[in-house]
């Protein structure tokens, strides 16, 4: 695998930036979770004037072999469809990153359609669809490591343009499966509390996957990351880490993409400094694993989309904490008297 260096952030600047917190014209801590994000911004970015510049949003698409198994109410024709609608501005995605001004990149790194010719998708494609985890691992090694690097890959782009801020979504039917799997291991928490409903299946739905999901667990022997992830979740993990490396800030979206989160956390701690979890969104088992890796989400929409649309809707919020450091004016400036 494609080796990274990513540090803790270097608090050192930290007491600067909490006296030019404190000395903003508005009482001591008024601004609350906005003063905790520009500082995390800040440290992150190591600076006292954050920027938010050109801001990136990868949606990635692949389909996954556990979806033969009848574990997801939706089929996988859904996946490639969709990511059509998505070159023809369709998507939730589409309406998020036009309001906020994000460039949207939609890459194919694993759908099971042909979708090289179509205008306004990248094409990565490693295979059409990951293998059924039920019986093998879900990748190889060999594509496991490519779609690491071309997470990484995709992250140099952006940071060429210029980017300072990142969020990822992905479109793939049953992806909630392997992360409910990754959940389960990484936290030790019970499997079935681990899964929900994904796209809207019924209790018996919930039922049947976990009797599949379990026996996968059962049998699984090896890697969990290769063994059950997805090309797109892999290639997020990459690009997560290739973003923590850079000093990016990165928007977290909700489910999958906060198990993406947990999974590149297992392999260099310190990305979690670089992370903004977003929303908590409605899959069972989000806000559980939030609490496993000590987070908090900025929002609690009721959200289950995918494709990143928890990120955007939260944005502004973040936009709000880098305009208070840099718009804001301070005591001696304005000649208030502090009354704090």
């Amino acid at each position: 695998m494609k080796q990274f260096s990513i540090q803790s952030v270097d608090r050192a600047l930290q007491p600067a930036i909490q006296a030019k917190i404190d000395n903003l014209n508005k009482p001591k801590g008024s601004l609350g979770l906005l003063e905790e994000l520009a500082m995390q911004i800040c440290l992150i970015q190591q600076s006292l004037e954050p920027s938010l510049a050109h801001p990136c949003h990868l949606l990635l698409g692949g389909d996954h072999g556990i979806e033969r198994e009848g574990v997801s109410v939706s089929p996988r024709c859904v996946t490639w469809q969709q990511m059509i609608n998505f070159t023809h501005g369709g998507g939730g995605v589409n309406m998020f990153c036009r309001q906020h001004g994000f460039k949207l990149r939609i890459v194919d790194v694993g759908v099971d359609y042909d979708l090289s010719d179509v205008d306004g998708i990248i094409d990565r494609k490693i295979a059409r669809g990951t293998r059924n985890f039920l019986h093998e691992p879900a990748m190889t090694e060999q594509e496991f490591d490519r779609a690491i690097q071309i997470g990484s890959d995709l992250v140099d782009d952006c940071i060429s343009e210029g980017c300072r801020v990142l969020s990822i979504g992905e479109m793939g039917i049953a992806n909630t499966s392997p992360s409910s799997i990754w959940m389960h291991l990484f936290t030790d928490l019970p499997l079935q509390d681990c899964i929900g409903a994904g796209a809207g299946l019924d209790t018996p739905g919930i039922r049947h996957k976990y009797e599949v999901l379990s026996e996968a667990v059962r049998r699984f022997r090896g890697e969990p990351l290769s063994y059950f992830g997805g090309y797109e979740m892999i290639t997020a993990i990459g690009a997560m880490l290739k973003a923590a490396e850079k000093h990016l800030v990165i928007l977290v979206d909700g489910f999958i993409m906060t198990a993406c989160a947990l999974a590149a956390v297992q392999l260099y701690p310190a990305a979690q400094d670089y992370m903004i979890f977003t929303h908590c969104g409605d899959e069972s088992g989000h806000k559980r694993m939030l609490n496993a890796m000590g987070a908090s989400a900025l929002l609690h929409l009721g959200l289950r989309l995918g494709e990143g649309t928890g990120a955007l809707c939260a944005f502004p919020i973040v936009d709000s904490a880098v305009r208070m450091m840099n718009e804001m004016n301070n005591f001696d400036n304005a000649q208030i008297t502090k009354y704090f």
